[in-house]
Protein backbone atom coordinates (compact mmCIF):
# COMPACT_ATOMS: atom_id res chain seq x y z
CA UNK A 1 0.00 0.00 0.00
CA UNK A 2 1.06 3.58 -0.53
CA UNK A 3 2.04 5.79 2.35
CA UNK A 4 -0.83 7.39 4.24
CA UNK A 5 0.51 10.87 3.55
CA UNK A 6 0.55 10.40 -0.22
CA UNK A 7 -1.13 13.48 -1.65
CA UNK A 8 -3.51 13.56 -4.58
CA UNK A 9 -3.35 17.20 -5.49
CA UNK A 10 -5.34 17.04 -8.73
CA UNK A 11 -9.09 17.48 -8.45
CA UNK A 12 -11.14 14.31 -8.47
CA UNK A 13 -13.63 12.87 -10.96
CA UNK A 14 -15.30 16.24 -11.51
CA UNK A 15 -12.84 16.59 -14.40
CA UNK A 16 -14.04 13.98 -16.92
CA UNK A 17 -11.01 14.41 -19.19
CA UNK A 18 -8.64 12.95 -16.60
CA UNK A 19 -8.52 9.12 -16.58
CA UNK A 20 -9.07 7.79 -13.06
CA UNK A 21 -9.90 4.17 -13.83
CA UNK A 22 -6.57 3.25 -15.47
CA UNK A 23 -2.99 4.12 -14.59
CA UNK A 24 -1.12 6.59 -16.75
CA UNK A 25 2.55 6.57 -17.60
CA UNK A 26 3.05 10.22 -16.59
CA UNK A 27 1.61 9.72 -13.12
CA UNK A 28 3.36 6.39 -12.50
CA UNK A 29 6.68 7.75 -13.75
CA UNK A 30 6.22 10.83 -11.59
CA UNK A 31 5.63 8.72 -8.49
CA UNK A 32 8.88 6.81 -9.04
CA UNK A 33 10.66 10.18 -9.24
CA UNK A 34 9.27 11.18 -5.84
CA UNK A 35 6.29 13.14 -7.16
CA UNK A 36 2.93 13.48 -5.43
CA UNK A 37 0.56 14.07 -8.34
CA UNK A 38 -0.85 10.59 -8.80
CA UNK A 39 -3.69 8.35 -7.76
CA UNK A 40 -4.06 5.08 -5.93
CA UNK A 41 -4.55 3.23 -9.21
CA UNK A 42 -1.15 4.47 -10.42
CA UNK A 43 0.60 3.41 -7.23
CA UNK A 44 -1.10 0.03 -7.19
CA UNK A 45 -0.04 -0.57 -10.76
CA UNK A 46 3.61 0.23 -10.04
CA UNK A 47 3.50 -1.95 -6.93
CA UNK A 48 2.07 -4.79 -9.03
CA UNK A 49 4.94 -4.38 -11.50
CA UNK A 50 8.00 -4.24 -9.26
CA UNK A 51 7.82 -7.83 -7.89
CA UNK A 52 8.47 -9.21 -11.39
CA UNK A 53 10.33 -6.22 -12.85
CA UNK A 54 12.04 -4.48 -9.93
CA UNK A 55 14.41 -2.65 -12.30
CA UNK A 56 11.72 -0.14 -13.30
CA UNK A 57 12.33 2.16 -10.33
CA UNK A 58 16.04 2.52 -11.03
CA UNK A 59 15.66 2.93 -14.78
CA UNK A 60 12.98 5.58 -14.38
CA UNK A 61 15.32 7.59 -12.20
CA UNK A 62 18.35 6.90 -14.41
CA UNK A 63 16.43 8.27 -17.38
CA UNK A 64 15.67 11.46 -15.49
CA UNK A 65 19.33 11.88 -14.66
CA UNK A 66 20.18 11.30 -18.32
CA UNK A 67 17.79 14.11 -19.26
CA UNK A 68 19.91 16.56 -17.28
CA UNK A 69 23.17 15.42 -18.87
CA UNK A 70 21.72 15.33 -22.38
CA UNK A 71 20.17 18.80 -22.22
CA UNK A 72 23.32 20.22 -20.65
CA UNK A 73 25.38 18.71 -23.47
CA UNK A 74 23.05 20.01 -26.16
CA UNK A 75 23.03 23.57 -24.85
CA UNK A 76 26.60 23.90 -23.65
CA UNK A 77 28.49 21.85 -26.23
CA UNK A 78 26.21 21.77 -29.28
CA UNK A 79 24.76 25.27 -29.12
CA UNK A 80 21.12 24.15 -29.22
CA UNK A 81 18.67 26.84 -28.19
CA UNK A 82 15.31 25.21 -28.93
CA UNK A 83 13.81 21.98 -27.64
CA UNK A 84 10.65 19.94 -28.14
CA UNK A 85 10.04 17.45 -25.31
CA UNK A 86 7.66 14.72 -26.52
CA UNK A 87 5.77 12.90 -23.78
CA UNK A 88 7.31 15.22 -21.21
CA UNK A 89 5.48 13.90 -18.15
CA UNK A 90 4.66 15.80 -14.99
CA UNK A 91 6.89 18.71 -13.92
CA UNK A 92 9.55 17.85 -11.36
CA UNK A 93 13.00 19.21 -10.52
CA UNK A 94 15.39 20.09 -13.35
CA UNK A 95 12.83 20.08 -16.13
CA UNK A 96 14.12 20.60 -19.65
CA UNK A 97 13.59 24.37 -19.69
CA UNK A 98 15.24 24.78 -16.30
CA UNK A 99 18.32 22.82 -17.34
CA UNK A 100 18.54 24.45 -20.77
CA UNK A 101 18.09 27.99 -19.46
CA UNK A 102 20.68 27.40 -16.74
CA UNK A 103 23.29 27.02 -19.47
CA UNK A 104 21.60 29.09 -22.20
CA UNK A 105 19.14 31.69 -20.84
CA UNK A 106 17.73 32.28 -24.33
CA UNK A 107 16.67 28.63 -24.79
CA UNK A 108 13.07 27.96 -25.86
CA UNK A 109 11.13 24.81 -24.97
CA UNK A 110 7.85 23.24 -26.06
CA UNK A 111 6.55 20.43 -23.86
CA UNK A 112 4.11 17.92 -25.38
CA UNK A 113 1.99 15.38 -23.52
CA UNK A 114 -1.34 13.64 -23.94
CA UNK A 115 -2.18 13.53 -20.20
CA UNK A 116 -4.45 16.44 -19.16
CA UNK A 117 -2.87 16.50 -15.70
CA UNK A 118 0.47 17.30 -17.30
CA UNK A 119 -1.14 20.15 -19.21
CA UNK A 120 -2.70 21.63 -16.07
CA UNK A 121 0.44 21.46 -13.96
CA UNK A 122 2.73 22.52 -16.78
CA UNK A 123 0.69 25.60 -17.59
CA UNK A 124 0.68 26.62 -13.94
CA UNK A 125 4.47 26.24 -13.76
CA UNK A 126 5.06 28.18 -16.97
CA UNK A 127 2.46 30.92 -16.59
CA UNK A 128 5.07 33.68 -16.55
CA UNK A 129 7.55 32.17 -19.03
CA UNK A 130 6.98 33.34 -22.59
CA UNK A 131 9.87 31.24 -23.92
CA UNK A 132 8.40 27.93 -22.77
CA UNK A 133 4.99 26.33 -23.22
CA UNK A 134 3.19 23.02 -22.81
CA UNK A 135 0.67 21.72 -25.33
CA UNK A 136 -1.61 18.73 -25.35
CA UNK A 137 -0.68 16.45 -28.19
CA UNK A 138 -0.34 12.82 -29.17
CA UNK A 139 3.25 12.20 -30.24
CA UNK A 140 1.95 9.64 -32.73
CA UNK A 141 0.50 12.58 -34.69
CA UNK A 142 3.65 14.56 -35.42
CA UNK A 143 2.01 16.65 -38.12
CA UNK A 144 -0.53 18.06 -35.66
CA UNK A 145 2.20 18.83 -33.13
CA UNK A 146 4.53 20.51 -35.63
CA UNK A 147 1.68 22.69 -36.92
CA UNK A 148 0.44 23.68 -33.45
CA UNK A 149 0.41 27.50 -33.07
CA UNK A 150 2.69 27.41 -30.02
CA UNK A 151 5.22 25.23 -31.83
CA UNK A 152 5.13 27.59 -34.81
CA UNK A 153 5.60 30.55 -32.43
CA UNK A 154 8.56 29.16 -30.50
CA UNK A 155 10.40 26.78 -32.83
CA UNK A 156 12.29 27.86 -35.94
CA UNK A 157 12.81 24.74 -38.03
CA UNK A 158 15.34 26.56 -40.18
CA UNK A 159 17.68 26.40 -37.17
CA UNK A 160 18.84 23.25 -35.32
CA UNK A 161 16.35 21.89 -32.80
CA UNK A 162 16.62 19.09 -30.28
CA UNK A 163 13.61 16.80 -30.05
CA UNK A 164 13.47 14.60 -26.96
CA UNK A 165 11.73 11.22 -26.88
CA UNK A 166 12.96 10.27 -23.42
CA UNK A 167 11.56 7.11 -21.85
CA UNK A 168 8.68 7.17 -24.32
CA UNK A 169 9.95 4.82 -27.04
CA UNK A 170 8.36 1.87 -25.25
CA UNK A 171 4.98 3.63 -25.43
CA UNK A 172 5.19 3.58 -29.23
CA UNK A 173 4.24 0.06 -30.27
CA UNK A 174 5.08 -1.31 -33.70
CA UNK A 175 1.53 -0.65 -34.90
CA UNK A 176 2.19 3.07 -34.34
CA UNK A 177 5.13 2.92 -36.78
CA UNK A 178 7.64 4.61 -34.45
CA UNK A 179 10.20 4.97 -37.22
CA UNK A 180 7.69 7.09 -39.17
CA UNK A 181 7.07 9.19 -36.05
CA UNK A 182 10.77 9.86 -35.61
CA UNK A 183 11.33 10.51 -39.31
CA UNK A 184 8.54 13.11 -39.43
CA UNK A 185 10.29 15.43 -37.01
CA UNK A 186 13.77 14.56 -38.30
CA UNK A 187 12.76 15.37 -41.87
CA UNK A 188 11.33 18.72 -40.76
CA UNK A 189 14.35 19.67 -38.65
CA UNK A 190 17.38 21.50 -40.03
CA UNK A 191 20.67 19.66 -40.54
CA UNK A 192 22.64 19.69 -37.30
CA UNK A 193 19.49 19.04 -35.27
CA UNK A 194 19.43 16.36 -32.60
CA UNK A 195 17.17 13.64 -31.26
CA UNK A 196 17.36 12.42 -27.67
CA UNK A 197 15.83 8.97 -27.43
CA UNK A 198 15.50 6.33 -24.73
CA UNK A 199 13.32 3.36 -23.99
CA UNK A 200 13.19 0.32 -21.73
CA UNK A 201 14.82 -2.72 -23.30
CA UNK A 202 15.24 -6.33 -22.28
CA UNK A 203 18.03 -8.48 -23.67
CA UNK A 204 15.93 -11.60 -23.03
CA UNK A 205 13.04 -11.51 -25.55
CA UNK A 206 10.95 -13.93 -23.46
CA UNK A 207 11.16 -11.82 -20.32
CA UNK A 208 10.67 -8.71 -22.43
CA UNK A 209 7.45 -10.15 -23.84
CA UNK A 210 6.21 -10.85 -20.31
CA UNK A 211 6.96 -7.26 -19.36
CA UNK A 212 5.04 -6.01 -22.38
CA UNK A 213 2.09 -8.25 -21.53
CA UNK A 214 1.96 -7.06 -17.92
CA UNK A 215 2.23 -3.33 -18.58
CA UNK A 216 0.05 -3.24 -21.68
CA UNK A 217 -2.46 -5.43 -19.86
CA UNK A 218 -2.68 -2.77 -17.17
CA UNK A 219 -3.86 -0.18 -19.68
CA UNK A 220 -0.54 1.54 -20.50
CA UNK A 221 0.56 1.29 -24.16
CA UNK A 222 3.89 -0.54 -24.06
CA UNK A 223 6.39 -2.53 -26.09
CA UNK A 224 9.65 -3.70 -24.57
CA UNK A 225 12.30 -4.02 -27.28
CA UNK A 226 15.80 -5.41 -27.63
CA UNK A 227 18.75 -3.07 -28.26
CA UNK A 228 18.89 -4.24 -31.89
CA UNK A 229 15.22 -3.34 -32.40
CA UNK A 230 15.82 0.15 -31.06
CA UNK A 231 18.88 0.58 -33.26
CA UNK A 232 16.69 -0.04 -36.32
CA UNK A 233 14.40 2.83 -35.29
CA UNK A 234 17.35 5.21 -35.09
CA UNK A 235 19.03 4.34 -38.40
CA UNK A 236 20.19 7.36 -40.37
CA UNK A 237 21.07 9.42 -37.30
CA UNK A 238 24.62 9.86 -36.02
CA UNK A 239 25.05 8.92 -32.33
CA UNK A 240 26.99 11.35 -30.16
CA UNK A 241 29.70 9.65 -28.14
CA UNK A 242 29.49 7.27 -26.33
CA UNK A 243 26.68 6.14 -28.64
CA UNK A 244 23.36 4.48 -27.88
CA UNK A 245 23.96 2.71 -24.59
CA UNK A 246 22.63 1.88 -21.16
CA UNK A 247 21.87 5.39 -19.92
CA UNK A 248 24.03 4.99 -16.82
CA UNK A 249 26.99 4.80 -19.24
CA UNK A 250 26.09 7.97 -21.16
CA UNK A 251 28.58 10.56 -19.89
CA UNK A 252 28.04 9.75 -16.21
CA UNK A 253 28.41 12.63 -13.77
CA UNK A 254 28.38 11.81 -10.04
CA UNK A 255 28.09 15.52 -9.22
CA UNK A 256 24.87 16.26 -11.11
CA UNK A 257 21.84 17.37 -9.06
CA UNK A 258 20.19 14.66 -6.98
CA UNK A 259 16.62 13.48 -7.48
CA UNK A 260 13.83 13.66 -4.94
CA UNK A 261 13.70 10.63 -2.59
CA UNK A 262 11.24 7.89 -3.48
CA UNK A 263 8.18 6.86 -1.52
CA UNK A 264 9.05 4.39 1.26
CA UNK A 265 7.16 1.66 -0.60
CA UNK A 266 9.69 1.89 -3.43
CA UNK A 267 12.87 2.11 -1.37
CA UNK A 268 13.46 -1.69 -1.43
CA UNK A 269 13.81 -1.53 -5.22
CA UNK A 270 16.50 1.14 -5.35
CA UNK A 271 19.82 -0.18 -6.60
CA UNK A 272 18.39 -3.36 -8.13
CA UNK A 273 20.05 -2.63 -11.48
CA UNK A 274 23.48 -2.82 -9.85
CA UNK A 275 23.08 -6.60 -9.99
CA UNK A 276 20.26 -7.10 -12.50
CA UNK A 277 21.58 -6.08 -15.92
CA UNK A 278 19.03 -7.60 -18.30
CA UNK A 279 16.46 -4.79 -18.26
CA UNK A 280 17.60 -1.20 -18.55
CA UNK A 281 16.94 2.13 -20.22
CA UNK A 282 18.72 2.27 -23.56
CA UNK A 283 19.31 5.45 -25.50
CA UNK A 284 21.45 8.41 -26.32
CA UNK A 285 21.71 11.67 -28.25
CA UNK A 286 21.82 11.49 -32.05
CA UNK A 287 22.53 14.11 -34.70
CA UNK A 288 20.82 14.66 -38.02
CA UNK A 289 23.58 14.89 -40.66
Amino acid sequence: MASDNQSETVSGPSNPSIPYDVPTSARGYGWMLGGKDNYEIDRKFILSTVPSFPEVVDICRQNRQFLYRAVRHLTREQGIRQFIDMGCGLPTDNNVHQVAQRFAPDARVVYVDIDPIVLAHGRALLADDSSTTVIMGDMRDQDAILNHPDVVRLIDFDEPVATLFLSVGHHLVDADDPRRILRTIVDRAAPGSFVGFSQVICEDPVRGAKMTEHIAGGGVPWQTRTPAEVDVLLEGLEPVEPGVVNLVDWRPDPDQPALEPVDPDLVPYLGVTDANKGIYEYGGVLRKP
